[in-house]
């Protein structure tokens, strides 16, 4: 319970270590967690530190590691995680692991770099069978019209040549065939139209089915295009708008025989493609399965060296360079542990110097380190949110309370505590008949609604044990009865919790050994809290147990007797009690004394602390910072109090002491502080009035479900009820899950966590602190992640 009640002692030790066992001490202090290094070399680039080169050779094998993982990926081969983690590999095999990394993405990109020349090669010879079956049906040329080789005049000097003239001119003939996007067919129509000015004719069909594209790799609708033409110059053309849409262009054969010819040729190539590639995809997938045996422990081993050589660089080197120096935080507990890690590292490296380690004093403020187990570290985590404790400070345990209620139903686990059968005339003598109001018969079959008279003896017999009585739930006046009663209860949680958290305070001040802020500011706020707020509770359990229900009709309100004790009333009133009007003013009085007290008290103190004591006699023997930078401790004795002796101190430590001490920066704080506090506790107890709010609200819309659906179905007839019933339950549920557990719990939520914060964290919690961080090889994370995988 002591650590969740507060943080882990820390001690700052320093760490020598030899050159020859650095890597092997941190991998064993990497290993059991315990430390959280300080950087020592802040003063110093990235890029300028003594193992920047080690961390740039993990980094390289990280990338190599990352290719794999993603060759490994892309072949569907599942990646083996071990359920422990390797340890960091030694120096004389990290060559080794990295010469072998080397080699194996060399093999790796020559075997993928030709898997996907063969797959291209093969999409190509498919793509040009499919256009040779194509084309077949659009051009059949007769021998009588093979063309000439001689060239007629340009298009420019002649556009209106027709095909006639083409003739006689013996112009080329020439053809161009291939592949288009079915998307780019008909801007590729357009294009050819109007630069080739109507000197092409084009012949297009679409594929029966969608093929890979060779180049993106992307399965889409294809047309095969073949394209007639006059002349190189309009040959050219069409050829570089082809290349302009992306057309994949094929050889057009000549003649049927040429045709065959390549067909013939192609389906052969095909097959041994297809036989080449089978067996290069086989030897790859071979090579992957075999690094995706050991991938896992070399991502873990690379990270685990990554994390060292990062630490290494946070260290600095003696004068003789042969030793490293290193500064970390640890838990005083923890010490014996840290002694035996540094062994370890020194007998794997087999040093015949150990390193060692030797605590040293220190004034600045340790990390917070809290243990939590899976239980606690959610609720932990919520403290966090707020901030991050202080060190060695108070550190709240969030808890919740159940109370007799389910569905907006009181259940009935002790019995009511009313009893309907007293109320009946027969149960009473004739003396008592005459003076109470009875039941009978007929008063019964003629009223439908019955008052339950608690002053008629044997009908009330005494109060719930926990929550509501289950009697209520018949009761018509019963919204009016939870009103008034979880608004007590509201302000009586409240006004306990925020005390609570000043009480929390005084536990703060006893352990930092500040007993005058006990003296002179947690009491006077208590007095402020209690001697109003307190006296409201009171006044609220005194009217709940002095007065019955013979006297409840001549009780004084509560709220009228709070309001006179601040306004003094001219008229004298009935009262709680006897003696009521001076037990108020009497606490009026303290309110008012309390006051002064909490603005001036702490700062006048420290004021004399400082320099006023020498007239007395008083002198201070040291000072111990316990926060860093703080005004208030400049004037503090150490672990010693104010004791009678000689005035003798340093002229160096008292000039400087005298150049931090600001009274008035104490002073404008402490009056902010206070001015805080005791506005806030108005605004703070009318803050806690949230969980009446919520809690009427969540009661309200629990019995509108039961109401509106439940006892729907539960009243119909047996014989439909059955069927009717089943969907009921169904919508009832899904109503109240979503509604009831999900919404408002989670509007609840946060309606607590605001209290906790607001009103009950700021008496004692300042939440300044910075986290410990462990240099731990488990918050390393053992999964691949996105910039390995």
């Amino acid at each position: 319970m002591g650590s969740l009640f507060r943080s882990e002692t820390m001690c700052l030790a320093q760490l020598f270590l030899q050159s020859g066992t650095a890597y092997e001490c941190l991998s064993a202090l990497g290993e059991k967690g315990l430390v959280q290094f300080r950087d020592l070399n802040q003063n110093v680039s990235s890029f300028q530190r003594k193992f920047v080169g080690e961390v740039k050779r993990c980094e390289e094998l990280e990338r190599i590691l990352a290719y794999l993982v993603q060759e490994i990926n892309r072949a569907d081969i599942p990646l083996p995680e071990g359920e422990t983690s390797p340890l960091a590999p030694p120096l004389k095999q990290v060559l080794e692991m990295q010469e072998q990394l080397q080699k194996l993405e060399v093999e790796l990109r020559e075997v993928t770099k030709n898997k996907e020349k063969l797959r291209k090669n093969l999409l190509e010879l498919i793509e040009y069978t499919h256009m040779l079956r194509v084309t077949k049906t659009f051009v059949k040329r007769n021998v009588e019209f093979e063309p000439t080789y001689e060239e007629f005049p340009p298009l420019e000097s002649d556009s209106l040549l027709d095909y006639s003239c083409m003739q006689r001119l013996g112009a080329k003939l020439g053809f161009v065939s291939g592949l288009i996007n079915q998307g780019k067919v008909e801007a590729f129509e357009k294009m050819l139209w109007r630069v080739c000015k109507g000197y092409t004719i084009v012949t297009y069909a679409e594929l029966d089915e969608p093929l890979e594209d060779p180049e993106t790799g992307q399965v889409i609708k294809w047309y095969v295009f073949l394209i007639s033409f006059w002349g190189e110059q309009i040959g050219h053309k069409v050829k570089k708008i082809c290349d302009c849409y992306h057309c994949h262009v094929y050889p057009y054969p000549n003649t049927a025989e040429e045709r065959r010819e390549i067909q013939e040729g192609l389906n052969t190539r095909i097959q041994d493609l297809y036989t080449v590639l089978h067996k290069t995809e086989d030897y790859l997938r071979q090579v992957l399965c075999k690094a995706a045996e050991s991938v896992y422990s070399r991502v873990i081993q690379v990270k685990k060296m990554k994390a060292i050589y990062h630490m290494l660089n946070m260290c600095s080197f003696d004068v003789t360079n042969k030793c490293l120096i290193a500064e970390v935080w640890c838990p005083q507990a923890e010490l014996h542990e840290l002694r035996r890690a540094l062994e370890e590292g020194s007998r794997e490296s087999g040093a015949t110097i150990p390193s060692f380690m030797n605590t040293i004093p220190t004034k600045e403020t340790p990390p917070t380190l809290i243990r939590t187990n899976k239980f606690t570290e959610g609720f932990q985590n919520i403290v966090d949110a707020y901030g991050v404790g202080s060190y060695r400070e108070v550190n709240p345990v969030y808890t919740g309370l159940i109370y007799n209620d389910c569905f907006s139903k009181s259940v009935n686990l002790f019995g009511s505590g009313w009893n309907v059968s007293a109320m009946y005339s027969s149960s009473h003598s004739p003396a008592e008949q005459k003076k109470m109001v009875l039941w009978n018969d007929s008063v019964v079959r003629h009223n439908r609604v019955l008052q339950l008279d608690p002053s008629v003896p044997g009908v009330f017999r005494g109060p719930y044990p926990l929550g509501i009585d289950p009697i209520w739930n018949l009761a018509t006046n019963r919204l009016t009865f939870l009103n008034s009663f979880k608004m007590k209860m509201s302000v009586i949680l409240g006004i306990i919790h925020m005390t609570f958290g000043v009480i929390l305070g005084i536990f703060n001040h006893l352990h930092f050994r500040k007993k005058f802020n006990i003296y002179l500011v947690s009491i006077p706020e208590l007095l402020f809290m209690l001697c109003m707020f307190g006296y409201l509770i009171f006044m609220i359990v005194y009217k709940w147990l002095v007065y019955s229900a013979e006297t409840s009709r001549v009780a004084p309100s509560i709220l009228i007797e709070f309001i006179n004790m601040f306004l003094f009333p001219a008229s004298e009133t009935s009262g709680l009690y006897p003696g009521q009007e001076h037990v108020q003013r009497l606490l009026l009085v303290v309110t008012a004394l309390s006051v002064p007290v909490l603005f001036l008290g702490k700062p006048l103190f420290l004021w004399w602390l400082h320099n006023g004591r020498s007239c007395f006699g008083v002198s201070r023997s040291g000072y111990t910072l316990i926060r860093k930078d703080s005004e208030e401790e400049v004037s503090l004795l150490g672990s010693q109090d104010i004791e009678e002796g000689s005035n003798q101190m340093e002229d160096g430590r008292r000039e400087v002491t005298c150049e931090e001490f600001n009274f008035g920066e104490i002073l404008m704080t402490q009056v902010i502080h206070s001015i805080e506090y005791c506005l806030g506790c108005i605004s703070n107890t009318a803050s806690y009035l949230r969980l009446w709010a919520l809690s009427l609200a969540h009661a309200q819309l629990s019995d509108v479900l039961w109401a509106m659906l439940m006892r729907v179905g539960l009243r119909v007839d047996t014989v439909y009820g059955v069927f009717l019933l089943l969907p009921v339950i169904a919508l009832f549920a899904v109503l109240t899950i979503f509604i009831l557990l999900i919404m408002e719990g989670l509007s609840a939520f946060l309606h607590a966590i605001r209290l906790h914060w607001v009103e009950f964290q700021n008496k004692f919690y300042i939440g300044a602190g910075t986290k410990f961080v462990p240099f731990s090889f488990r918050l390393l994370s053992s999964k691949f992640s996105d910039n390995v995988a």
